[in-house]
């Protein structure tokens, strides 16, 4: 008799298969003398769309809500349908006694396994494999020591209630708002709180009225000293009041310096922490200007394609302590090209499980990015892989070298009786500084280079508003020196209002959306922290591209706006699904129910009251939605007059009745750069007639630019032109259907 272990996705189980020794394939499994190894890709199964329970449901009307299935349906995800063929096929052979679950080691890896099994009707004994690493040594390790599946079903339970919930709120809110206003309005406990963030930033930014400020900066020519000003009673180095810092000005010019202090500090600075998803798309986003989707696809070709990094799907920034025994392995494989020598100076280290980046505590399914012990083909790769690749692998090796040790010098000097002061610093130790000096060199840094300091704030606050002493290389100066006499300026500014998200800190926000919450509820804030805020790292990027694609967002610039539909849907929407307390309300009972404290039964009652109460509530509204983006444009479906939109890279119009949702490109912005002033171009209109265009004036047929590109030799063939072209209508074709069939998937994403 044999075991069928149930792997989350084809990566995994092939590793797993490999460990335990299953060498014969088949389609979809792979099988030894004890174990056949099968796995989902994610999701096999989802809870059933409403018109899976009636047909009526089918078309969206306000009288037939709120939907109250019970019980809920499974159905099975069309795109996989053959893989859960498969699975099933193995669940029911005679030969299998038990099931193994070795989906990933949290809620949303339970639920993977459990649809599954619900479906199929499957109800042989259960066994959990629950591992926070894929190494052979932690897959050895668990089969060793696997767990009864019945400890796991108040787990189980809480997935459930988090999926149901999804649902029952989600779709109909949805509906209501849609079925009342008329119009494509979509709402959830994730996607409308992220909304709500963004709305606030705008507010804050339309409310700020700017403020002058002054301050001084002293300077002496022997020896070349910069000086600045410290007010005596605050310690700040600027001040609002003009009249005063004039009137300094005056009475310290050409007065003397007087050296009153010299403080040296040693000092040291760690390697910043390995990469999880989120830090990754923010950086990526930085420097290279990636969206959060664009590195996370990147990721999944570097991990399933390349296989020369580890999952990217996690929320840990450290390694537990069992990858510690691989590092000298992972070290070998990447170390080559520009990676060589840093790699190389590597080769002697021990590293213990006392190492700042080891933390078995902190690592919860997976352990942070970090590059395979598969050799690396650097020559295979894109030029975007390769970016991506280069931001991992210089964060691997950081944290592996020591600290960088530098010593800080603070002068203090007296002048007319007023504080100025002056700060340098002098690099001894570049430590782990060392393996980013080569990169901002090798021209895959992007925008900043990785070794810019003083950033100010990521989330757009904070230092920006500032005034800080830069550090400069100071003279060799002692307590009690006079020097001087001194030139006295008077420097001016005016406060900064907070800066327009961009995708890098509206992931920021997303996961740590605790300043945006109203009640100021502690024990929602530390739920919030603990549980990764709003969505989770595997859905953030999609609930992003989901906005854009809803017309919720867009881009001016790298900055994400609200579009009046948002804004509007903002004023209509009930208050609760505005705040991101909802999901900490949820989180904090939901974790209850994991632990066995709360039955499930309880939270899905209340669950269904707040449904009922929300579409009372939306129905009651006495708001109206109107279309301020009318054209006079006839849709080729439907003949209804349509609405122009601004897509993430596009423009397009959109029939206005959601019944029909036709979508139609008008303008999309390419790579393609202008060879005038090499900004990137827009591409207008269909077929032969495709034209780009670029905001300077200069304009190009399609062919004539496939034909350039070609004399050029600029590697651009008509196969790549094909691709991108195939790729539009790819993209057309996916939303070009009713608005019923684009929400129909929203519980799986709005997660």
């Amino acid at each position: 008799m044999k075991s069928l272990v149930i792997a989350e996705k084809p990566s995994v189980g092939k590793d797993i298969a490999r460990v335990l020794g299953c060498r014969k394939s088949a389609d979809g499994c792979l099988e030894g003398d004890k174990y056949i190894v099968t796995w989902a890709f994610g999701h096999l199964v989802e809870l059933a769309a409403p018109e899976e329970y009636d047909k009526k449901y089918k078309d969206w009307n306000m009288a037939d809500l709120p939907m109250m299935p019970e019980p809920f349906k499974l159905e099975v995800i069309g795109k996989t349908a053959k893989q859960f063929g498969v699975v099933k096929h193995q669940l029911f052979r005679n030969d299998v006694k038990d099931i193994v679950i070795a989906t990933d080691a949290g809620r949303e890896g339970e639920l993977v396994a459990r649809f599954i099994l619900m479906k199929a009707g499957c109800r042989k004994p259960l066994k959990r494999l629950w591992i926070s690493s894929v190494t052979d040594r932690a897959i050895k390790e668990g089969f060793s020591r696997l767990r009864d599946g019945r400890e796991y079903n108040h787990l189980r339970d809480a997935a459930m209630c988090r999926a149901e919930a999804d649902w029952l709120v989600g779709l109909n809110a949805t509906r209501a708002l849609t079925c009342k206003y008329n119009a494509q309005l979509s709402c959830g406990r994730v996607q409308t709180p992220t909304l709500a963030i963004i709305a606030k930033r705008e507010e804050e930014i339309r409310n700020f009225r700017p403020k002058a400020y002054w301050g001084l900066t002293a300077r002496t020519s022997k020896p070349a000293l910069t000086l600045t000003w410290q007010d005596k009673k605050s310690g700040g180095m600027r001040s609002f009041d003009r009249d005063r810092m004039e009137g300094l000005q005056k009475s310290l010019r050409d007065q003397q310096v007087r050296i009153t202090k010299v403080k040296k500090t040693p000092k040291k600075t760690m390697a910043p922490l390995l990469y999880d998803l989120t830090e990754l798309q923010r950086d990526a986003n930085k420097r290279f200007g990636y969206s959060a989707k664009e590195t996370l696809n990147i990721m999944q070709r570097l991990y399933e394609n390349h296989k020369v990094l580890t999952y990217p799907r996690t929320d840990s920034r450290y390694l537990s302590s069992d990858v510690a025994d691989t590092i000298h392995d992972r070290l070998a494989a990447c170390g080559t090209g520009p990676y060589r020598k840093l790699a190389g100076k590597l080769s002697k280290n021990v590293w213990t499980k006392k190492a700042s980046f080891i933390n078995d505590g902190k690592v919860t399914d997976h352990h942070a990015i970090i590059p395979t012990e598969q050799f690396v083909q650097l020559q295979n790769m894109t030029s975007e892989e390769r970016k991506i690749y280069d931001l991992v692998v210089r964060r691997f090796l950081a944290v592996l070298y020591p600290a960088a040790e530098y010593d800080e010098t603070v002068i203090t000097a007296e002048i007319g009786g007023e504080i100025f002061t002056a700060r340098g610093k002098v690099m001894r130790t570049p430590g782990w500084r060392e393996v980013y000096e080569s990169a901002d060199e090798s021209g895959l840094s992007g925008t900043g280079g990785y070794l810019d300091e003083e950033d100010g704030d990521e989330d757009g606050e904070g230092p920006q508003n500032e005034e800080r002493v830069k550090a400069q290389t100071l003279p060799d100066l002692r307590e009690g020196d006079v020097t001087g006499p001194a030139g006295i300026s008077l420097t001016e500014g005016k406060t900064k209002p907070p800066a327009p998200f961009n995708e890098a800190t509206l992931l920021s926000a997303m996961e740590n959306p605790v300043r945006y919450m109203e009640s100021g509820d502690r024990a929602m804030a530390k739920t919030l922290g603990e549980t990764g805020g709003l969505g989770t790292v595997a859905t953030r990027a999609d609930i992003i591209e989901k906005l854009f694609s809803g017309f919720m967002l867009e881009k001016k610039g790298k900055d994400i706006c609200l579009t009046s539909k948002a804004k509007q849907l903002l004023r209509l929407v009930p208050e609760d699904l505005r705040k991101p307390e909802l999901t900490a309300q949820w989180e904090m009972r939901l974790s209850k129910i994991a632990e066995g404290e709360m039955k499930r039964d309880a939270f899905m009652e209340d669950i269904r009251t707040y449904t009922k109460d929300i579409v009372e509530e939306i129905k009651g509204g006495e708001g109206t939605f109107r279309h301020d983006n009318l054209t006079n444009t006839k849709c080729p479906r439907c003949g209804k007059r349509m609405l122009s939109v601004k897509g993430k890279n596009s423009q397009m119009l959109v029939c206005q009745d959601r019944e029909c949702g036709y979508r139609e490109t008008i303008s999309r912005t390419s790579n393609a750069r202008c060879p005038k002033c090499h900004k990137k171009m827009e591409l207008r209109g269909k077929g032969e007639n495709q034209m780009f265009s670029c905001v300077c004036g200069y304009k190009e047929k399609l062919s004539n630019f496939k034909e350039r590109r070609q004399r050029e030799g600029a590697g651009v063939t008509k196969r790549d032109v094909a691709r991108y072209l195939n790729q539009q209508k790819k993209e057309e074709k996916m939303v070009n259907n009713p608005f019923a069939d684009a929400l129909k998937k929203m519980q799986e994403q709005d997660v």
